[in-house]
């Protein structure tokens, strides 16, 4: 009786044994029915790193989709207890960036991947990932050229990590291609090897147009870069005598056209201000005293062009020193001497042809030249005047002004028109 209990208990103990492997095992596939995460890959350059990987929706519905992403070291698996540290958790984007780790670059990393959805999860997906080995080198950061007389000089940057230093300090034996050619031909590239930042091509022409591109090479793992953008420059030379004594000519011409210019231009201005506030041209000194003169102002000023201050001149007549004449009364019978004495006198005046001075007051005496007006004047003043012997001699072709004699008293000039 207690044999047969014994094998009732074990049968029923068995049998909850399989219901309960049923149940996990029903658990089970209906978490593996959401698709996992596929094609997992590394996009790296240098020391950037991303994790990008693709996922088949099925039937499944895009939206609500998360992914989470972890990362350990892979010596650390071996541990009992692993402790994988989350990078991306529950994220819609099928990527995710692990620059920010810091991957040692000579170790080798275990990432995986696994999509969620209402609670439900898909399997992890894993890869293993080494630095040195997968990732990518980058070209040089920049490059330089320049013309070393008839060589190139060429300056190069290490290609850059994540920090900004230098990727020698991960890849020592890291060296650089560098492919030149001339620019109107560019089927001929010639390339060179070089580990150092900074190279000089000699094997170039003078006066002629080079381009240059770089690449960044590593041996150990077969590593190589994209070369870079083509930079273009023109190589020098030995310049050719003719071209020396022309350019000096040149410079000599252009020197000299400067200086006269120069000196031209300064005489010009010392005229043009000299003549500007030093006159040649003095006005004459009447004018100066009339001009300091002027009433209300004790300043020059211009003299008006009007009717008023115009200067009216008359045409005169400067008659010499000639012999005194003396006029008498016509009624009164001269001394018979005396008429003598008056036709030899007008007769020697005549022949000279000069004008004669003749005293009206019954004295002779010797006057001074003195300045006649015109005959229209002189008309005009003796017709003005009563005495008929002004107008007598006037008749003769004579003209009169008044003189002055030496002894003061009032003469007439008589000039010969």
């Amino acid at each position: 009786m207690n044999g047969l209990m014994n094998k009732t208990s074990a049968m029923f103990a068995v049998f909850h044994l399989y219901i309960l492997v049923l149940c996990c095992s029903s658990s089970s596939s209906a978490e593996a029915e959401l698709a996992a995460p596929q094609n997992p890959t590394m996009i790296t350059l240098n020391t950037n790193y991303t994790l990008v990987w693709t996922w088949d929706q099925g039937s499944e519905e895009p939206s609500g989709v998360t992914f989470t992403t972890q990362c350990i070291s892979r010596f650390k698996l071996k541990t009992r207890s692993p402790k994988w540290l989350t990078v991306c958790k529950e994220t819609s984007q099928r990527s995710c960036d692990l620059t920010g780790l810091n991957l040692h670059y000579l170790s080798i990393f275990v990432l995986q991947v696994q999509a969620t959805k209402n609670g439900r999860h898909s399997k992890w997906v894993r890869i293993e990932f080494c630095p040195d080995k997968e990732a990518a080198v980058g070209r040089p950061s920049s490059i330089r050229l320049a013309a070393a007389g008839g060589a190139l000089d060429v300056s190069i940057s290490d290609p850059q990590t994540s920090t900004n230093s230098s990727m020698r300090e991960h890849l020592p034996k890291l060296y650089f291609r560098i492919a030149y050619w001339e620019q109107s031909d560019v089927r001929q590239v010639k390339s060179v090897d070089v580990e150092v930042n900074m190279v000089t091509l000699s094997d170039v022409k003078a006066w002629t147009w080079y381009c240059v591109s770089v690449q960044s090479r590593d041996d150990f793992y077969n590593k190589s870069s994209s070369f870079t953008s083509p930079q273009c420059v023109q190589t020098e030379g030995s310049v050719p005598w003719w071209q020396i004594v022309l350019c000096f000519l040149g410079s000599l011409l252009i020197v000299v056209l400067v200086v006269l210019l120069f000196v031209f231009g300064s005489h010009q201005c010392y005229h043009l201000c000299k003549s500007t506030l030093s006159p040649r041209d003095q006005l004459p000194s009447h004018i100066k005293q009339h001009l300091f003169d002027s009433l209300g102002s004790d300043l020059p000023r211009l003299v008006l062009s009007d009717s008023e201050s115009e200067l009216l001149c008359d045409r005169v007549t400067v008659c010499p020193q000639s012999s005194v004449l003396e006029i008498q009364n016509p009624s009164a019978a001269p001394p018979a001497g005396l008429e003598e004495d008056s036709r030899h006198s007008r007769q020697n005046s005549s022949s000279s042809g000069d004008s004669g001075v003749y005293s009206a007051g019954g004295t002779s005496s010797t006057l001074q030249p003195n300045i006649c007006p015109s005959f229209t004047d002189v008309e005009h003043h003796c017709k003005a005047s009563s005495h008929s012997e002004h107008v007598k001699m006037l008749k003769m072709d004579f003209i009169f002004s008044p003189g002055i004699s030496a002894e003061g008293d009032s003469d007439v000039c008589v000039c010969e028109s």
